[in-house]
């Protein structure tokens, strides 16, 4: 009997994280889909079993305290092993650091920072065992940048991600295991819509978008390859390239007359 791999997806509701979860299920895996939104998960669930693929649904908030820890223990009760893990749950905090609270701010670290490093140490292990697994880890360009007004941890937070993959892979890609950083560009999802980026006929963004469809089939084919870092799409590859090779006065002032157009102010 063939046994079929199974792939957790977080921030599976919408974006980047239901277009891998269905590309999952395309390439024969089994799925486990994981979000706040329960209904938005149930009608994936459906969808995808539909397909063949067996679908289980985890409506978790993973931006609370332990909650990361509380999904390994659920999904580890259902499953014997995950053989890939989707880091993808984000948010931001598009407000001046001084006008949010802190619990605003450590939500923001549960969710991108927390959360990523508690359920790959959770399910490590198993891969490491067989010998097989992968890990991809949704960061993002700003990971290179230089920062600027709002959204003030989210380049601290994506730059963990991209370090994290990093070191880890350097760690277990001769075991079998696969980590991958992805640093998209602007991606028309719901995420950019929800902070003010404008991603519609007229939006500068729009011009140099991609679909979640695209991000999930280049991160899932290069992270096959064992590809450790991907910036999807020609538009974020320059920009990345940019960030990597101009002096850092340059790279800052650009990056910050770029972020001050979407800051929302305290």
């Amino acid at each position: 009997m063939t046994i079929r791999r199974y792939a957790l997806v977080t921030g599976a509701s919408s974006g980047i994280g239901a277009a891998t979860a269905r590309l999952a299920a395309q390439r024969g895996f089994d799925v486990g889909l994981v979000a706040r939104r329960a209904d938005r998960l149930e009608a994936l669930a459906i969808e995808l079993r539909a397909a063949g693929s067996e679908a289980d649904v985890f409506a978790e908030d993973l931006s609370v305290t332990g909650a990361a820890e509380a999904l390994a223990a659920r999904v580890l009760a259902q499953r014997q092993c995950v053989d890939m893990l989707v880091n993808n749950a984000g948010a931001t905090v598009p407000k001046g650091y001084a006008g949010t609270t802190f619990a605003q701010q450590r939500a923001f670290l549960e969710l991108t920072v927390t959360t990523p490093a508690a359920l790959t140490h959770a399910f490590l292990p198993a891969m490491l065992a067989q010998r097989w697994g992968r890990v991809i880890n949704i960061s993002s360009v700003a990971a290179l940048s230089s920062g600027g007004k709002g959204n003030t941890l989210y380049p601290a937070g994506k730059a963990f991600l991209l370090k994290f993959s990093q070191s880890l892979n350097a760690e277990v890609s001769d075991r079998g295991v696969r980590v991958t950083a992805v640093l998209p560009g602007f991606v028309a999802t719901e995420f950019q819509a929800a902070n003010g980026i404008p991603i519609g006929e007229d939006g500068a963004a729009r011009r140099f978008s991609q679909t979640a469809e695209q991000v999930a089939q280049e991160a899932w084919a290069r992270n096959e390859l064992g590809h450790e870092i991907v910036v999807p799409g020609m538009p974020p590859k320059l920009a990345a390239a940019l960030m990597r090779f101009l002096p850092e006065p340059v790279m800052r002032a650009l990056t910050r007359s770029a972020a001050g157009k979407y800051y929302v102010g305290e």
